[in-house]
């Protein structure tokens, strides 16, 4: 099951964005950090060594040839030796062939293949935080040039309110009480649109150490649909979808094939052998006198059956399956946690979502109040029925208002999007990022390490693949005026 809905509204978004010159959607922030950013590269490295496992444990199961060569100087003859020689070269060759171990390799193989669902939901789960990282990065740098504009209007603002207050004390209309509140409250919004601009160089900071890339002129965010309409809901979505508690599902699985494992060590096993040998003693192997010369070289086969039946081991293996169980059971018990947290996670970020929608209205709301008194304590201060210091209160409080609107709206987006994140609904194909270039498909490299049997073949030489930051100017917190 996925939502269609998500896919459809960010390639309209990035569509509606590319007229834009040098506009950036939410949707080309995700593409990028998915293809770019380190830490994902990493998780995607790990499970394929979480791969490997499966034909490391599948040799065990497999014929196994080797071969030996041994070149002998003899350097004191045996005494009771009619024949002794000098030298000899010798090679063999042995090939094995497991018949039975106990079930060791079949549950070791199946651990292995479980373990590797495992890291796949864990890498599921390491893009869904990564993309939700992206998205409130991308959120923190809109609402923090939005903070920027609105303080540096509030100053301008302020700005021609002491001029206009000083040009009034000249001509005896205000007090120098007048002058010094406007100069006051000029001053503190200078203050706050420098705390303004240093948050926004933060923003635009973490943005890049997830992206890769300094944002420019970044649109507003499409809707998110799909988005549960009750706790409940969202809590059933994501007990079957969240990549956490899949992930831990399956490791508990695996634990239970590691009992097997340990319990194999006590069986019997059985297996075929064949092996050949050549010696040659170099023309050294002297002869009995009257026999005439001895044969210089000579070969040798065999093939058989070998059973090993233990017997007594000093307890290591009960041990070892002992350590198994309480494994299983610890990787049980931390299904029921991760569980726990899934709910919690859910339901909170339901919570703070809903929350934010509200706040939304009822500042917007404030916002609206705001406008219409700051607009009749400046008609009424006009005929002097109102001081300077009502006026500038009034412009404190809708500044602070807008502030509330525009912080409750990245709130309720970054909400919004984690709830689909723990519900298992935000990851690389619900949000259409297969438009923007191949997914990484982890099921190509599993296939790939499983069919190798040569023991010669390896990988190339590891390199980073992620993109580096460090050319990349400083920001800074001005906002352009476009924007």
């Amino acid at each position: 099951m996925r939502f269609p809905g998500l896919k459809a509204v960010l390639l309209v978004s990035a569509c509606l964005a590319a007229s834009a010159a040098q506009a950036e959607t939410l949707k080309e922030a995700l593409a990028q950090a998915y293809q770019t950013n380190p830490q994902l590269e990493a998780a995607r490295a790990q499970l394929r060594a979480t791969d490997e496992n499966v034909p490391i444990q599948r040799a065990s199961g497999l014929p196994s040839v080797s071969t030996s060569a041994n070149y002998t100087e003899f350097l004191k003859q045996s005494s009771s030796s009619f024949i002794s020689p000098q030298r000899s070269l010798s090679a063999n060759v042995d090939l094995g062939v497991p018949i039975y171990s106990g079930g060791s390799v079949r549950n070791g193989i199946r651990a292995a293949e479980t373990r590797v669902e495992a890291g796949r939901a864990d890498l599921r789960g390491t893009e869904s935080a990564l993309f939700s990282q992206v998205v409130a990065a991308y959120m923190d740098v809109i609402q923090s040039e939005a903070i920027v504009g609105l303080s540096g209007n509030n100053v301008e603002v302020l700005q021609v309110n002491l001029e206009a207050t000083s040009d009034r004390f000249e001509i005896g209309e205000l007090t120098r009480t007048d002058v010094a509140q406007s100069a006051s409250r000029l001053a503190l919004a200078r203050s706050d649109l420098r705390s303004a601009q240093a948050n926004l160089i933060n923003a635009r900071e973490n943005y890049i150490a997830l992206v890769g890339s300094a944002p420019t002129d970044l649109q507003a965010p499409p809707p998110l649909p799909g988005l549960p309409a009750s706790p409940d809901q969202a809590v059933d979505v994501a007990l079957e979808y969240n990549p956490d508690l899949l992930a831990a599902r399956e490791r508990a699985i695996a634990a239970g094939y590691d009992i097997d494992v340990a319990g194999a060590g006590r069986l019997p096993r059985l297996e075929a052998f064949a092996n050949s040998g050549y010696q040659n003693y170099l023309g050294t192997l002297g002869a009995v006198p009257g026999t005439g010369a001895a044969d210089q070289t000579s070969t040798s086969a065999q093939a058989g059956l070998r059973l090993t039946l233990p017997i007594f081991q000093g307890g290591g293996v009960s041990a070892r399956r002992r350590q198994a169980q309480a494994n299983a059971s610890a990787a049980l018990e931390q299904v029921i946690a991760t569980e726990r947290n899934v709910i919690a996670q859910v339901r909170a970020a339901y919570s703070s979502w809903r929350a934010a929608n509200a706040i939304i209205a009822s500042t917007q709301a404030a916002v609206d109040a705001a406008e219409l008194s700051l607009e009749g304590v400046r008609a009424e201060n006009s005929i002097g029925n109102r001081q300077i210091l009502d006026v500038l209160n009034a412009e404190q409080e809708l500044l602070a208002a807008r502030v509330q609107l525009v912080t409750a709206r990245r709130n309720e987006y970054v909400a919004g999007f984690s709830l689909l994140a723990a519900m298992g609904r935000a990851e690389a194909r619900d949000l259409g990022l297969d438009s923007e270039g191949v997914l990484y498909d982890p099921v190509v490299n599993y296939d790939r390490s499983r069919s190798i049997l040569l023991d010669w073949q390896s990988d190339p030489d590891p390199v980073a693949t992620s993109t580096r930051t460090v050319d990349i100017p400083a920001q800074d917190g001005e906002v352009p005026d476009e924007q």
